[in-house]
């Protein structure tokens, strides 16, 4: 089994909000793509949220992020892993998420996509970001369906939290 690293941030000038995934699937990770898997639900909520059409590329929807303050990273910086489940995460590095909440202070929210992400956040740095910014665990995006899986309606109506703390 290889080792898997994610991608390096996603970062506009002025970043408002944080959305951290846990570690990109294997899709996402083959395409070297943030939510590359299209069955990922992901840039369909972004785009309901912010009433736009849907943009396929992804130069395209990296800008639109960065056009809405939105910065994306991964709680995982890298780990061992069989296909594309969170619950096979193993021996994982996380990303220094702290160092980047310090060096962008304009993030005010730290959107976690889906429990993983906010498991992995809370087991390494929830005591030392807690002071700084906001933290919210909202439902997963990924395209695997789990126990507690919510229409993508349902989604979209958790996910506007983070509309509160951007400037539109």
């Amino acid at each position: 089994m290889d080792k898997l690293t994610s991608f390096q941030p996603v970062l506009p000038k002025t970043p408002r909000v944080l959305i951290l995934g846990s570690m990109p699937g294997k899709k996402s990770l083959e395409k070297q793509e943030y939510y590359g898997n299209p069955r990922n639900q992901f840039w369909s909520i972004l785009f309901t949220l912010f009433q736009e059409q849907v943009i396929t590329n992804y130069m395209q929807k990296l800008h639109f992020c960065k056009k809405h303050g939105i910065a994306l990273w991964d709680t995982v910086g890298s780990c061992y892993r069989e296909g594309s489940l969170d619950a096979n995460i193993k021996d994982e590095t996380p990303n220094d998420i702290p160092a980047l909440i310090e060096a962008y202070p304009s993030i005010k929210l730290i959107a976690c996509n889906g429990g993983k992400s906010y498991q992995m956040l809370n087991k390494y740095f929830r005591s030392e970001l807690l002071a700084s910014v906001d933290i919210v665990k909202l439902p997963s995006t990924s395209p695997i369906p789990g126990r507690y899986t919510k229409s993508f309606t349902e989604k979209v109506e958790e996910w506007k939290v983070i509309l509160d703390y951007i400037d539109k």
